[in-house]
């Protein structure tokens, strides 16, 4: 049962990317003008910042 939900939420983050893309590149342009970060770091931020974020909100909708 436990891999089945694993599958779900992961499955269920994809379509969850929508709604973190925006808030990753806000926080990467403003990493960046703060403490001026190098365009390396920035992409990572984004991209992690992203995927956490999907998997945050999909968890949070399959077990809520």
């Amino acid at each position: 049962m436990i891999l089945h939900d694993v599958m779900i939420i992961l499955v269920m983050t994809f379509p969850m990317f929508l709604f973190t893309i925006y808030p990753a590149i806000r926080l990467a342009d403003f990493l960046e003008q703060k403490y001026e970060i190098e365009e390396f770091y920035k992409r990572t931020v984004m991209v992690s910042v992203t995927f956490l974020g999907a998997l945050l909100l999909s968890s949070l909708l399959h077990f809520a």
